[in-house]
């Protein structure tokens, strides 16, 4: 059985209170709208998680919110929180339904991404994975705990900027 990992950094957050925590900080207008056209974007291609495994950040948060996708598993992990590529791939380790997806923070989730993936898309924003970056992959694992770098397939890719709202 494969397996497919929507692996999503969170849109664009406010920087509007300079006081306020970082785990705190909320979108601004343009993450709000990115959020809600990859949610679109993804429900367009067939896209649809499973099982949701989130950053416990206020900007994941409300980045997942506005998407308006609903799995049936919603897991949020503080241990997402500016994970490391290890702890994000341990945390995936976890999961059970055959399509996940993930939403994090760089610099540790485009590291992510890129080792994942077997052969990376010759997308020129892919290394630096802006806000709002969504990598589908596709895996031929048996199991989310048999997932290594390396061995996802990418099957599309997307900024925000390049979807139509």
């Amino acid at each position: 059985m494969s397996r497919t990992l929507i692996l999503t950094r969170h849109a664009k957050s406010s920087w509007d209170d300079p006081l306020q925590p970082d785990h705190a900080r909320p979108l601004n207008k343009r993450g709000r709208t990115a959020a809600r056209a990859l949610g679109g974007w993804l429900e367009t291609r067939g896209y649809l998680p499973q099982e949701l495994l989130c950053s416990s950040a206020a900007r994941t948060r409300e980045t997942w919110a506005r998407m308006r996708l609903l799995p049936q598993e919603q897991r949020y992990e503080d241990s997402l929180y500016l994970a490391g590529p290890d702890t994000l791939l341990q945390v995936l380790h976890t999961a059970q339904a055959a399509t996940v997806m993930l939403i994090a923070h760089n610099p540790g989730i485009a590291t992510l991404a890129s080792l994942l993936a077997s052969t990376t898309p010759k997308h020129p924003r892919f290394f630096d994975y802006p806000t709002g970056a969504t990598t589908v992959f596709q895996f031929d694992q048996a199991t989310w705990g048999d997932v290594r770098f390396g061995t996802g397939q990418v099957i599309d890719f997307v900024v925000p900027k390049e979807i139509d709202t």
